[in-house]
């Protein structure tokens, strides 16, 4: 079974990975059309393309295209009349007044040959599929009046509905909903993706996502300079560490784990990630009096202990040592905070996880004044995020606020996992299941991080590979996962990793 769904995943290499803001989205449109094709034949063609997405998955029924005053309501009309003209027994719904509709989109109204419905209360009966051709990505006021009424009849009878371009009422940049939105199964867009479309709640409105071409020619890109993408392997595979011929444990990278007195398993199951990553050698710091809880583990660990801060800094001396995962059951204590701080001053890729961030809460300054490099990683869950950071707004904005203030590479986890780098740069991890809510899958994913960190890779691409990595193995395993499972399946994707993508 894993064979098999790793072999789907050569699809990921065809993805148009970049995400464009409503703002860039526009620039494209607006330098193909000064390229010569017109805004009337992108809205024709975006609307062809709903249609070509719509009946490669439905039966004919009876549809209801409902169209807002914008583009948007435009591309509705193509597709009304297009599924009318292949005998789908089709309804159009208009909100707005036809006297205010673009050029572009009063041309398509005019070869509408159907009627053209206002919404009343029972406008929905008699309805197999709905169309929502209200508002496009760019919306930024609530939806009110009878668009929101409208949408929240659609949701409340459960019909079937494809967005176009976005779920109307889903922020195109932040996946924000204002006021109301449908619940989709299926939604096209054009040229690229928008952040929205993969950050929550969005992307649980969105359903399935059809990216489909409308003549964008993707030379506009090197204008645009996106800066937010989603994560894909072609991004870090070149980066991605492979073992040669020729080398040991130490060159393949020695990574330290901290390990705590009590939460004993978490440091475990990260060190086995860090392993199975490909780290020549995997080390666990821990109290004195937990050595034998770690030492009973898995024999390819090596134990070393302390009691103090002092002398784990006396640890910290190894040069052979390069990365050092701090946090996972370490306890919320001083001696987290003394390690810490210690292991920021060495020359070292430094992973901070879970208690390494809790202890900092009221604190926050020294942390950020410790942090001198851009070779640590940050991975903190909402909860965490919120302890040291105060910023509001998406998930997006929040995690490149605190990746630009810290210098550090910041993965705020979740179902919609961003990874931000200090410049700016951004990815949108998509491929991750609800599987991964498991006691434990966060401390093999920082495992993870550190493991490929040893090894050389960079902060920002090794925690981008890493949250890809991570989600694809749970979603190989499916339903049933348990956190230890997660590094037993990581040597296969590794494989075909590099059997499907380095060519």
């Amino acid at each position: 079974m894993i064979e098999n769904n790793m072999a789907l995943s050569s699809r990921f290499s065809l993805i148009a990975d970049e995400l464009l803001t409503t703002h860039q989205m526009y620039a494209a449109d607006s330098a193909t059309i000064e390229k010569g094709l017109s805004g009337s034949v992108l809205m024709e063609n975006a609307g062809r393309g709903v249609v070509v997405e719509i009946t490669k998955r439905f039966e004919s029924q009876p549809v209801l295209v409902i169209c807002g005053p914008g583009n948007n309501g435009g591309d509705g009309f193509v597709i009304a009349r297009l599924l009318k003209e292949r005998g789908w027994p089709t309804r159009l719904v208009f909100l707005g007044s036809l006297n205010s509709l673009s050029p572009d989109a009063a041309e398509k109204a005019k070869r509408w040959s159907g009627e053209t419905e206002k919404v009343t209360s029972d406008c929905l009966d008699n309805t197999g599929l709905v169309v929502d051709a209200i508002f496009g990505a760019g919306l930024k006021r609530k939806i009110e009046g009878d668009a929101a009424r409208v949408i929240r009849e659609v949701n409340r009878r459960g019909l079937t509905c494809i967005a176009v371009d976005i779920p109307s009422g889903i922020d195109g940049n932040t996946g924000e909903i204002l006021g109301v939105a449908p619940y989709c199964e299926l939604t096209v867009t054009f040229f690229r993706k928008k952040p929205g479309h993969l950050l929550y709640p969005g992307k649980n409105l969105s359903g399935e996502i059809s990216l489909v071409d409308i003549g964008v020619n993707n030379e506009v890109l090197s204008d645009i300079k996106a800066t937010a993408f989603q994560n894909n392997p072609k991004q870090w595979l070149n980066e991605l560490p492979s073992p040669n011929f020729s080398d040991h444990k130490f060159r393949r990278g020695s990574a330290l784990i901290v390990g705590g007195a009590t939460m004993t398993g978490a440091a475990r199951l990260a060190a086995r990630s860090a392993a199975r990553a490909g780290a020549g050698l995997v080390t666990i710091a821990v109290p004195a009096a937990a050595a034998n809880i770690y030492s009973n583990d898995d024999p390819s660990f090596l134990i070393k202990t302390f009691n103090n801060a002092g002398e784990f800094v006396h640890l910290l001396a190894d040069d052979r040592i390069t990365a050092v995962l701090i946090g996972p059951g370490c306890g919320v204590n001083q001696t987290t905070i003394d390690i810490t701080l210690a292991t920021l001053k060495k020359d070292k890729f430094v992973v901070l996880d879970a208690d390494a961030l809790t202890v900092f809460e009221g604190r926050r300054n020294d942390l950020m004044e410790a942090i001198q490099t851009g070779n640590v990683v940050l991975t903190p869950h909402e909860g965490e995020f919120s302890r040291l950071f105060n910023y509001t707004g998406d998930k997006l904005a929040r995690c490149r606020a605190a990746a630009a203030e810290t210098g550090a590479a910041v993965l705020l986890k979740g179902a919609d996992t961003v990874v931000a780098a200090p410049d700016g740069k951004a990815i949108i991890n998509s491929n991750a299941p609800a599987a991964l809510a498991t006691a434990g899958s966060g401390d093999v994913l920082s495992g993870l991080i550190a493991g490929l960190l040893a090894q050389g890779m960079g902060s920002f691409v090794g925690a981008a590979a890493s949250v890809w990595i991570h989600g694809q193995a749970a979603e190989n395993f499916g339903m049933g996962l348990i956190a230890s499972d997660i590094p037993q399946l990581l040597p296969n994707i590794f494989k075909q990793l590099n059997q499907e993508f380095i060519e």
